[in-house]
């Protein structure tokens, strides 16, 4: 992907994930201006990833999810707005919470994350608009901040769409062949697979074409699609140039007994523990 070194343009040329990964492997710093009609959303990063977002139109004030997770009462939260209100520096509520030991630093964490993660959902869905790059700026301080990979924004923003359109769009050509991104700029990422995304990812190796995936996935066709169109737009799965290997029978029943041999092994593991881990954690480490 070609972009201008002053990083904006038009939604419509650059998708969002193209644009979220672009800043994540060059580990900039700095805040990325989203438009859209009269809505505005500023998106700040540290090293490639994402820091605090902010855009009022897209998610709930602070004090609303701490009241919703029942962290404070609404009586809690009045007198907090209240405070604030009356206030001469214009202290921010979550800094007027933690001072009343209506919560503690943990509380606001979790909160904020959750507040800055469904911010960044929502973005996914834009289709219009425009965005610009502004390296080494950050227009406020903020009292908290998160630390939030973008391939994972990326990966459960997309698990919230259940399109084939958006296949269609992402994976035009299905004799395409694909290999594990290697990270860039010496960045590591930290990146949360489910069982299933799993599955799919050990079967991309820079030699099975897309087709060829879903005749050994244990998933159904439209299902390890759907895997594969996340897994490229999150950056995880890249083109590769090299030659298609040409299977052979011999080969095949060779893949069909490596892939029963490890369906075997995730059947017999306890059936309570993959339902009590919705995501694996793994570190996606640089690979040739």
């Amino acid at each position: 992907m070609t972009m201008d070194l002053d990083l904006q343009g038009r939604i419509e040329r650059f998708t969002l994930p193209e644009i979220l990964q672009l800043i994540a492997s060059s580990r900039k710093s700095g805040t990325l201006g989203i438009q859209r009609d009269d809505s505005i959303v500023m998106v700040y990063f540290r090293d490639g990833n994402v820091i605090y977002g902010y855009g009022p139109r897209q998610t709930f004030h602070l004090g609303q999810l701490l009241k919703e997770r029942g962290v404070i009462t609404d009586k809690q939260l009045q007198e907090a707005v209240n405070v604030q209100a009356k206030s001469e520096n214009s202290k921010r509520l979550g800094e007027i919470m933690i001072g009343r030991n209506y919560i503690d630093r943990a509380d606001l964490t979790l909160v904020v994350t959750k507040q800055v993660e469904e911010l960044l959902y929502s973005l996914l869905s834009w289709q219009t608009g425009s965005f610009k790059f502004y390296d080494n700026q950050f227009p406020t301080e903020e009292e908290i901040t998160v630390d939030l990979s973008v391939e994972n924004v990326i990966l459960e923003g997309l698990r919230r769409v259940d399109e084939m359109n958006m296949v269609r769009e992402t994976l035009p050509n299905l004799e395409a062949v694909y290999t594990i991104s290697a990270a860039q700029a010496g960045r590591t990422r930290d990146v949360s697979l489910r069982a299933e995304e799993w599955n799919v990812m050990a079967l991309v190796d820079g030699r099975r074409d897309f087709n060829q995936i879903c005749k050994l996935s244990s998933l159904k066709r439209d299902e390890t699609l759907r895997v594969l169109a996340h897994l490229k737009l999150a950056g995880i799965i890249t083109k590769t140039e090299r030659k298609k290997e040409t299977s052979s029978p011999q080969l095949d029943k060779m893949a069909d007994r490596l892939a029963g041999l490890f369906e075997d092994y995730l059947t017999a593991r306890p059936r309570r523990a993959i339902v009590k881990r919705a995501v694996t954690s793994t570190l996606v480490e640089e690979t040739d």
